[in-house]
């Protein structure tokens, strides 16, 4: 790939590490973290921070099926009663979620809607709330595609685009389904 300086600011894609690359041996990269331990870590496993990223499709479609991992899904009728339950409504806008995120790197935006994204999800599970409506815009598609990546870890649920008609194309609806 070789995207990356010696200097750079990174970020591990699985744990929240953060530092400053200091060697760089092939795929292997040295860091020295915030806290000023000294980890080395492959170079698929780090991610630069700062700056603009520029993303391929090419990049995002092959990251999204290396993360997919199928589940078997159970197909039940809705019963008319469940299809006219009440929606809970999640906008994770930016701007909905913080005052003023002006000093937010996409990278921060994103992570902050993914949790919010997730704490709700869970909240409903919790309540027994069986359709949730998550509003997250169209854009360039990233939200909608981790959120995707989100939900497909829970065997418990469908997902799908929300209702055209109330949401246009930036929302996805979410059904649990609930243990009797």
């Amino acid at each position: 790939m070789g995207v990356f300086n010696i200097g750079d600011k990174v970020e591990t894609i699985d744990d929240i590490i953060s530092g400053t690359i200091l060697k760089i041996d092939g795929s292997k990269i040295t860091i020295e973290d915030t806290d000023g331990f000294i980890l080395s870590y492959l170079e698929k496993e780090l991610m630069k921070v700062g700056g603009d990223i520029r993303v391929t499709n090419y990049e995002v479609s092959k990251i999204k099926s290396e993360k997919e991992t199928p589940k078997k899904r159970k197909n039940v009728v809705l019963k008319a009663k469940e299809r006219s339950a009440p929606k809970m409504e999640v906008d994770l806008h930016v701007h909905k979620l913080v005052k003023n995120s002006g000093n937010m790197s996409s990278y921060e935006k994103l992570n902050l809607q993914l949790e919010t994204a997730k704490r709700q999800l869970e909240f409903a599970m919790r309540k027994r709330i069986q359709k949730v409506v998550f509003i997250h815009g169209v854009g360039e598609g990233v939200l909608k595609e981790e959120l995707g990546y989100l939900f497909r870890r829970y065997e418990n649920l469908k997902y799908y685009d929300a209702d055209y008609q109330k949401y246009g194309m930036g929302a996805t609806e979410v059904y649990i389904y609930q243990n009797a």
